[in-house]
Formats: structure tokens, C-alpha cells, sequence
């Protein structure tokens, strides 16, 4: 008797000016297990992203749209969405075709298994299908990386990752303040402080050329060093979350219930 993964799995997608690639994504992430829900937040596109947003919405009922009025930036977008979501499980995917949907499972088993409350797939841990792109990007990653890891004392080898998965309760509570592409190191320093269990997992990477559409630039890596030390020495893990989360060992068997339901069926 064929039967359904359980359904814990709220998938998180930004999107500004993604009219090329937003179908695609979704179509692929529709296809991804344990799914719940998809938020769609798109950040005032200047062309169709909205559109399209809603219409995907109307064709699946699984799919719920945002919009902002003005464009907010990425942290901005992810802070709307997050609230949005429902499920036990929450990951952020890109709008753009940078990071493959088909790696989601992977991304969230450690979740799943009851091993981690926090789970970052890394381009670098072991080196996957990659495309080769820009030298200067892969040194200031990996510079950030190093001084983020010095500040949270975590051995993470990829803190800009785009695949960051979450127990819902985690980052349904976390407050967000930085702008831009500050959430990359905002979310990673708080969820140093809460002492949990974070993993990381392999990804392979599609990145795109700045004609193609890609959007992080210098300016956005000076922020990052900033941000780095306001939110790992100024402040606390109080400030940090509306509920400080529960980390632990029973916590984190609550996320097996989507593993467990699986293989009783």
C-alpha cells in the first residue's frame, strides 16, 4: 500500500526579481518530502515575481504568498516568511536555481533523526558539484566564516550558506534586526548562543554570474564584519529570541515523529 511522507516541512523562499526562475524552484521543491507548506515572499519585484507568486499559490494550496510594499532585503523577507510558517521543520531555499531542491532531504535528516535543532548544508565540508565562479567570493566566505567561528566557537566551514534548516520553534523565535544579507551571520550568532546541536551536511552549488542575476556584492561584506561583532558581543541570548527555545536531547526527539510515522507506515 503506497502512503505519504508526514507533512513537517515549511519551505521559505525570498524572492526579488526572480521571474526566470521562480517556477522552477517551486516545481522542483513541490517534489521535496515531508512537505508541508511553501511561503513565498516576494520583496516588491520590480517584474513579474509577484505574479507569478500568486498564481502558483492559486494552483497549489499548499503555497502562501507574501508581499512588501517597498523592497526590504533578503533578512526582511525571511522574517515575514518564518512567521508564516507552521511546520515542526523550516528551511530557507533560494528563489534563484543556485541550490538544488533535490538536496533538501539530505539537508534536514540529522533534523529528522533527532540529532540536530539546527542543520547548514555547506558547500565546502566535502566538495560536491560546484560551479567555479568568483575567487574573491570564495576568500571572503571563507573569511567570514573564520571570524564568525572565532566570535560563536562553532567549527561551521560555511556561514553564507543559502541551506539553513531549523526546528520551527527555533527560528519562529528568534528576532531578527540586521538588513540586507545580514541574516546569514545574525541567525548563525544566535543560534550559537542557544548552545544547541547544530550539523552540517554537504551541498553541491549552481552560482550564478552578476549578469545572471546575482546580487551580493562588496558592501554587503563589510555589513557582514559588523554584524559579526554586534550580534556574537552585543547581544545577549535574552535579546536574541521572543521565547528563549528548549534546546535538548527531548526537543529534539519531538522532530522524529516526521522520520518515525514514515517507516511505521
Amino acid at each position: 500500500m503506497l502512503f505519504e511522507p508526514p507533512r513537517c516541512l515549511s519551505v521559505v523562499i525570498p524572492a526579488y526579481n526572480e521571474e526566470a526562475t521562480l517556477l522552477a524552484v517551486v516545481q522542483r521543491v513541490l517534489e521535496v518530502p515531508y512537505l508541508h507548506e511553501i511561503v513565498i515572499v516576494d520583496d516588491c519585484s520590480r517584474d513579474n515575481t509577484g505574479a507569478i507568486a500568486d498564481e502558483l499559490a492559486r494552483m497549489h494550496p499548499c503555497i502562501r504568498t507574501a508581499h512588501h510594499a517597498v523592497n526590504r532585503g533578503k533578512t526582511e523577507a525571511l522574517k515575514t516568511g518564518f512567521q508564516l510558517t507552521t511546520g515542526q521543520i523550516v528551511i530557507v531555499q533560494d528563489a534563484d536555481l543556485e541550490y538544488d531542491p533535490s538536496e533538501i532531504p539530505g539537508v534536514i535528516e540529522p533534523i529528522l533523526a533527532g540529532h540536530a535543532d539546527i542543520v547548514y548544508g555547506s558547500r565546502f565540508l566535502v566538495r560536491k558539484a560546484a560551479r567555479v565562479l568568483y575567487f574573491y567570493h570564495y576568500v571572503a566566505n571563507r573569511g567570514l566564516t573564520f571570524l564568525s567561528n572565532i566570535f560563536t566557537n562553532i567549527n561551521l566551514t560555511d556561514v553564507e550558506t543559502g541551506y539553513k534548516a531549523f526546528r520551527g520553534e527555533i527560528i519562529r523565535n528568534m528576532i531578527f534586526s540586521s538588513s540586507g544579507f545580514g541574516f546569514e551571520i545574525e541567525v548563525t550568532a544566535k543560534s550559537a548562543k542557544l548552545k544547541c546541536a547544530i550539523y552540517e551536511v554537504p551541498i553541491s552549488y549552481h552560482g550564478r554570474t552578476y549578469e545572471e542575476g546575482k546580487k551580493i556584492g562588496f558592501t554587503d561584506g563589510i555589513a557582514a564584519l559588523w554584524y559579526i561583532l554586534r550580534f556574537n558581543l552585543f547581544v545577549g541570548l535574552e535579546a536574541s529570541y521572543r521565547t528563549v527555545p528548549d534546546c535538548g536531547a527531548r526537543n529534539r526527539l519531538h522532530a522524529q515523529t516526521c522520520a518515525a510515522d514514515d517507516k511505521n507506515n
